[in-house]
């Protein structure tokens, strides 16, 4: 299936956290775009015809108006100056926004390696050992970075606020409870009660689709 140029097309995988990042904001935005699955399982991402798409090999990768963009970070700022949703208000707020994601890559991949190693790779006890208070310290981060406030950056939901509760939506799945952060706690029920959210298994697809969220 051949896409229109100017259409956003995103290839992802339902088990990932990172391509729910992207996915979760052009559902919240209501973006017309098109997905394209690349089964994990399988290996497709290592396919010729993916890499020739993402040179790492790795899901999300973004298409759109002749660019290829991927690192799911990257495609939030690339979104947001793009289509203008999530996107701060001021210059400051705007770098504070981009100093989260980057700071998102780091620490709370480690929430990702919990959940990796408690589902899909049995490791050595000592692995598990070494991630789990780096996971646990990425966390208490974001709860106190909440302190009196609703949102990472500014009055309102940002990229900040979807890459990092985007890496972090499956941390149950890593033995993580969220009851523990309080701030954090309410801070993704904020999320998740916007219009357009999904738990990840059910908003991405495993199957190819085109979304048009005005004409659903």
């Amino acid at each position: 299936m051949t896409d229109n140029p100017d259409r956003l097309t995103l290839y992802g995988s339902f088990t990932s956290s990172s391509s729910f990042k992207p996915m979760l904001y052009l559902s919240l935005a209501k973006l017309p775009f098109s997905f394209r699955t690349v089964n994990l399982k399988f290996g497709a991402q290592k396919e010729d015809w993916y890499l020739a798409i993402n040179r790492y090999g790795q899901v999300p990768a973004l298409a759109h108006r002749g660019l290829v963009i991927v690192q799911s970070n990257s495609i939030l700022d690339y979104l947001a100056r793009t289509t203008g949703h999530f996107e701060p208000e001021s210059e400051q707020d705007r770098w504070h926004a981009r100093e989260w994601l980057s700071w998102e890559s780091d620490a709370i991949t480690n929430v990702a390696k919990v959940r990796h190693y408690h589902r899909f790779r049995e490791v050595d006890p000592a692995v598990m050992a070494y991630f789990q208070p780096l996971a646990e310290a990425s966390l208490d981060v974001i709860d106190t970075a909440l302190i009196g406030r609703e949102w990472l950056v500014g009055d309102h939901c940002t990229i900040a606020d979807l890459g990092c509760w985007g890496r972090m939506v499956f941390m149950a799945e890593g033995g993580l409870e969220i009851d523990r952060w309080s701030n954090l706690k309410a801070w993704s029920e904020r999320i998740t009660a916007k219009s357009g959210y999904d738990h990840p298994y059910t908003l991405i697809p495993k199957k190819d689709r085109a979304f048009d969220p005005t004409q659903e």
